[in-house]
């Protein structure tokens, strides 16, 4: 039986390098995937799920308000083959909606739908797609991270050009190790990013 996945935790967790581990697996095995991610997510000039190691694989992106469901359609008629597993990078990014769009994947389509995102961002607050997948994923696993103190990190700083910390502003700002850091609570709430 199908049923969808969600893989969450801070940033530099290693969740883009589990997407890809899986994603090999079934490769390895002659079984094809598909793998997708948030056009919103501009880090990379190519189209592919980079992970912090090096490794990678293509991907193909997708819009705020494309429909993933007819996306998923067109790009298994394109593919040949009904897809053994569908793999979602930064799904923190997609809508409410979108979310529901994959749930109509697996519940019609009977294909797996495994997502990797962040939980909250830096005020603390949920996306839009992590409390949607919370609602209806069949399965929620953390992938475990530490602060800087070794306590678990389930939190995110966010830093300004200067290296401070900013509590204010969109929700959305595509970064890395530049931007953010991942730490505990304590450390949350005292907008330290080091000892």
């Amino acid at each position: 039986m199908a049923s969808i996945h969600f893989h969450y935790s801070t940033m530099n967790a290693g969740k883009s390098a589990n997407l890809i581990n899986a994603n090999y697996n079934y490769l390895e095995r002659n079984m094809k995937t598909l793998v997708l991610k948030p056009a919103i997510d501009t880090r990379e000039a190519d189209a592919v799920v980079r992970s912090r190691t090096g490794n990678q694989t293509p991907c193909t992106l997708f819009g705020p308000e494309e429909d993933v469901y007819a996306l998923v359609v067109r790009l298994t008629e394109e593919l040949g083959v009904m897809p053994k597993c569908i793999f979602i990078d930064e799904c923190q990014f997609m809508s409410s909606q979108q979310v529901m769009q994959l749930t109509d994947v697996v519940d019609e389509l009977h294909i797996p739908v495994m997502c990797y995102g962040l939980c909250s961002d830096f005020q603390g607050n949920l996306f839009g797609g992590t409390a949607a997948l919370f609602a209806v994923a069949d399965r929620v696993v953390e992938i475990r991270t530490i602060c800087w103190c070794g306590s678990k990190a389930h939190m995110v700083l966010r830093l300004d050009e200067a290296g401070l910390v900013v509590r204010e502003g969109d929700q959305i700002k595509v970064g890395g190790n530049d931007s953010y850091v991942s730490v505990c609570r304590r450390h949350f709430k005292a907008g330290l990013v080091s000892g």
